[in-house]
């Protein structure tokens, strides 16, 4: 309706719907993440996080009715399909842009239950949205560097004890984690920096993906794999929101987890470790042929038109 605008104007309406909707959605979000966490009552809080969520599927919602108003997007989607609200799920993503978390949660709310990241822990300070992230139950991380590791020998642990806090949480209700493996957003200048051994990615990390497996293994029996890709280039937030992405490809599929690697050691146990690395290694190989093939030319024999906001 509104993507007739001129980009920059079209950029400015958009930008202001966002923020709009993110004071009204973490206003309410206020109003019932302070008792739940000021009252210790275990089916007060359960009833409370349940309100939350239905908060947390609002807001997703009308991120995705300020994009049906503004974007002009056509969509490439396959492996809806199958995808349920009461299930458990465990997601992983190439991450190449923060347009990802909207793609993401555009196509997948209500059909799988609230999305949950992992959050770099300094994070948490960005207005609004860090209480928002926080009274939701996103696990934050401190992604501390192996030089400030070796530095800081006392701080090893901090994320695998806030990781498994975390997955504890998740284990009470329905729940989707999320683990963007490459740890960054992919650029040029970090895939050479890298090495990288992939045309497209950056090298997963397999910590995070082994501890959420060791904590809800027994509720995680498949993987959901997302690969998101922009034909046209990787656009950076202003200009999705000036309405300058005019095609994005998603594929999913899911992935049975080998049994061997629903619970381990990931930490101190070398086999079990090399054994989590090497399938995600494969993973990783097959997500790349596929995005290559993708940008040279994507099979639409099973897709879907995905419209620009969320069917619930």
């Amino acid at each position: 309706m509104l993507n007739i605008l001129p980009p920059p104007i079209l950029g400015v309406i958009a930008s202001l719907l966002l923020c709009a909707n993110v004071l009204f959605w973490v206003s309410l979000l206020f109003v019932f993440a302070i008792p739940k966490y000021l009252l210790p009552v275990p089916s007060l809080r359960r009833e409370l996080n349940r309100i939350l969520h239905w908060i947390g599927e609002n807001w997703i919602a009308c991120n995705s009715g300020w994009m049906r108003l503004t974007q002009k997007t056509q969509w490439d989607v396959q492996g809806l399909e199958g995808l349920n609200d009461q299930g458990w799920y465990l997601v992983v993503s190439n991450h190449q842009t923060w347009v990802d978390i909207l793609v993401m949660q555009h196509l997948l709310n209500r059909r799988i239950p609230l999305l949950k990241f992992f959050i770099k822990r300094e994070l948490i300070k960005v207005p609004f949205m860090g209480f928002a992230w926080w009274a939701l139950d996103y696990p934050f991380l401190y992604r501390h560097s192996a030089e400030y590791l070796e530095k800081h020998p006392e701080q090893r642990g901090k994320d695998y004890e806030a990781t498994r806090r975390a997955c504890e949480k998740f284990s009470t209700i329905p729940s989707s984690v999320m683990n963007f493996l490459e740890g960054t957003r992919f650029t040029r200048e970090k895939h050479a920096r890298q090495k990288s051994e992939y045309n497209f990615l950056l090298r997963p990390k397999s910590g995070g993906l082994a501890l959420a497996l060791n904590v809800l293994g027994d509720r995680f029996h498949s993987l959901l794999d997302m690969s998101i890709v922009y034909p046209d280039g990787i656009p950076t937030f202003w200009e999705f929101l000036c309405g300058r992405v005019k095609r994005i490809i998603v594929r999913m599929k899911t992935i049975e987890i080998p049994p061997e690697l629903m619970h381990g050691d990931y930490e101190s146990d070398p086999a079990f470790r090399g054994a989590m690395h090497n399938w995600v290694q494969r993973l990783w190989f097959e997500k790349d042929r596929q995005i290559q093939a993708l940008l040279k030319g994507p099979d639409r024999s099973e897709s879907q038109t995905v419209p620009a906001a969320a069917t619930g």
